[in-house]
Formats: C-alpha cells, sequence, structure tokens
C-alpha cells in the first residue's frame, strides 16, 4: 500500500511543479528548445538544409518542419519514470542514480522519436500523425516501462530492494 500512496504523492508533486510557470519558463522551454538543438544537429548530418530556431526544426528547402512542444519533450515521461522510481523500497543512491540513467534513456528514445518524426513530416502529413499521436506517444510509454524493469531487476540482483521495515 505504500508504493502507490508514494508513486501518487511524487507523480503529483513532478507535475506540479512541471506546471509551475516559473519552472515552465526557466526549465521546461529551455529543455525544449535545447531538444530542438541537439536534434537540429544531429539532422544537419545527413540534411544540410536544416534551421533551427528555439522549438522549430525546419527544413530549409523544402520549408517543412516540426515544432517540439511541451508534451512532446518527454519531460511528463521522464516525471513518470522518476516518479516510480523515487517511489520504489531501496537506497537513495540506487533512485538517484536510476533516475539519471533513465531520464538519459527516455530523453535519447525522445531524440530518435523527434528525428523521426521531422522526416515523416517531410514524407507524408498522414504518416507524420499518425506516428505523432498514436504509435510514438505509445512507444515513449513502453520505453518507461522497459527502464523502470531493467532498474528493477537490476535491484534485485545486487539485493538491493528493501523490506518495509528497512525502508528508508
Amino acid at each position: 500500500m505504500r508504493y502507490p500512496l508514494l508513486f501518487s504523492l511524487y507523480f503529483c508533486v513532478f507535475f506540479a511543479l512541471d506546471f509551475t510557470p516559473y519552472i515552465h519558463r526557466h526549465l521546461v522551454l529551455p529543455w525544449t528548445d535545447f531538444l530542438a538543438t541537439i536534434s537540429g544537429g544531429l539532422l544537419t548530418l545527413v540534411h544540410p538544409h536544416i534551421v533551427v530556431v528555439k522549438n522549430m526544426i525546419i527544413n530549409d528547402v523544402t520549408r517543412v518542419g516540426v515544432t517540439i512542444l511541451s508534451g512532446c519533450n518527454a519531460v511528463e515521461a521522464c516525471g513518470l519514470l522518476i516518479a516510480g522510481m523515487f517511489s520504489f523500497p531501496t537506497y537513495w543512491k540506487e533512485r538517484l542514480s536510476g533516475a539519471v540513467a533513465g531520464t538519459l534513456a527516455v530523453q535519447t528514445v525522445n531524440l530518435v522519436r523527434i528525428i523521426s518524426l521531422f522526416y515523416l513530416a517531410q514524407w507524408d502529413h498522414w504518416a507524420f500523425e499518425f506516428a505523432h499521436r498514436y504509435l510514438w506517444q505509445a512507444l515513449i510509454m513502453v520505453d518507461v516501462l522497459v527502464v523502470w524493469l531493467i532498474w528493477i531487476r537490476r535491484l534485485a540482483q545486487k539485493g538491493k530492494i528493501l523490506l518495509d521495515s528497512q525502508a528508508r
């Protein structure tokens, strides 16, 4: 019973912070712009006609591009993962290292998502919309689940899962 309550608490705190105007303006939006810059930089390795303007990645030849918005930056997915890790009965060192590694894993998959959506936008609007609204939404959540399960398995193999009487 303790795990679901802690998970709910951490999840609510994370989203309350995420929707705080100050946090959104000074952390979430710069992170979103940074994702566009990294994605655009990776795209220019293959396609030289890429322009990045804040959170937009545009093909300078076709004038087709993508805009990364708050729901597309995987911040919420990382919040879900971190809530799951922070509420799990293990040592704080394990929680923190899992949160860092898990966030990197989710954000790496999100970069693949952004780049694939950029190319789909160049190719076919229907395919872009389907991948954006349904396919990648599900894949990012599956990524969160897989990362969390791998983390728990690693904890179990190392004997780092705490009993209720040991929980810290």
